[in-house]
């Protein structure tokens, strides 16, 4: 069967430069640069490879979680509706639902124009009965689409616990853009990382097989390769821990010595121990997550869990029906 032609919608986003953000992080105190810029091409390999690792259980862990629930899941959205991917791609877990959901449309949403437009015409090649949509966003603000560009109940799926990624009042910020969007009675399935033995959190973001370092000190090497930084990889070494206090992992590029980064005709002096802070990842408990969700005018319909309570997917409605129940 001819596979139908994907509708695109470009709705320009306005971001800065990488330039301009990784200037405003080097300058600001603590040091920070967002972790976004991890992912051009050997960042994106490395963080493949990392989720295969036997220390990363998030992505095998939510995948089986996928698995189990995708029936019910089915069940709460509803038949012909639109499946709305927050970050697209053409992932396991998106052709798990697309199969087990069984959406008239399916709309991927992405700042990434030409991966979007990629992921979204494989998606309609592979499924030839599915109208695919693709609309060239920052969901991080308000999303305004053409009529006709999301039809029937909708359901929006944000896995991988990205969400651990935001401050929590953003977090509780993108929520409320969320529920939003999949108004009037629509749900959010998402993937959300459980707070858990520190020593299995240190562990995962510290393997052994150094991934993980190497894909933190990549974000270097992007910097010198893509913006001319003046910057020496091997004078920063990688540093993540679990943060009891915070609730979240963080990841840190630490100066070995006294150094500095030139970057743009601006010189940035590091004394030895001192940081960039790369990455945050907030672990919630149920009922924090639930708190947070709440918040936002979502109200938890269904939980599931792995059976070692490492990660949790949740079925978040705009309207409240039913109690929350952990599977």
């Amino acid at each position: 069967m001819k596979h139908r032609a994907i509708r695109f919608y470009d709705e320009h986003p306005a971001a800065a430069t990488m330039q301009e953000e990784v200037l405003q992080g080097l300058a600001s105190r603590p040091r920070r640069i967002a972790p976004k810029f991890f992912y051009d091409e050997r960042g994106s390999r490395l963080f493949d490879a990392i989720c295969e690792l036997p220390e990363y259980y998030p992505t095998r862990t939510e995948m089986g979680i996928l698995d189990s629930c995708a029936g019910e899941v089915a069940r709460l959205a509803g038949p012909d509706g639109t499946l709305i991917e927050l970050g697209s791609g053409a992932s396991r877990k998106i052709r798990l639902l697309l199969e087990a959901v069984r959406p008239r449309q399916y709309l991927g949403i992405d700042i990434s124009r030409e991966f979007l437009r990629q992921s979204a015409q494989q998606l309609a090649h592979d499924y030839p009965r599915l109208d695919v949509h693709a609309a060239c966003a920052d969901f991080m603000h308000d999303i305004e689409l053409p009529d006709g560009a999301i039809e029937g109940r909708r359901l929006a799926f944000f896995p991988g616990s990205t969400i651990g990624n935001f401050e929590p009042w953003d977090a509780q910020a993108f929520l409320g853009r969320v529920r939003r969007l999949i108004q009037p009675d629509g749900g959010l399935l998402i993937g959300v990382d459980l707070k858990k033995d520190p020593a299995l959190l240190n562990s995962a973001y510290n393997d052994s097989a150094g991934l993980t370092a190497e894909f933190n000190l990549n974000l270097l090497e992007r910097l010198r390769g893509e913006l001319g930084a003046e910057v020496n990889p091997q004078g920063f070494r990688h540093r993540a821990f679990y943060n009891t206090q915070r609730g979240r992992v963080e990841m840190h590029l630490v100066s070995r010595r006294a150094q500095e980064i030139r970057l743009n005709g601006r010189r940035f002096h590091f004394a030895a121990g001192e940081s960039i802070h790369t990455e945050n990842s907030y672990k919630y408990a149920v009922g924090e997550f639930h708190s947070l969700a709440r918040g936002a005018g979502l109200w938890p319909r269904q939980v599931w869990l792995d059976s070692d309570r490492l990660f949790s997917v949740h079925y978040l409605a705009v309207s409240s029906r039913s109690r929350p129940q952990i599977a």
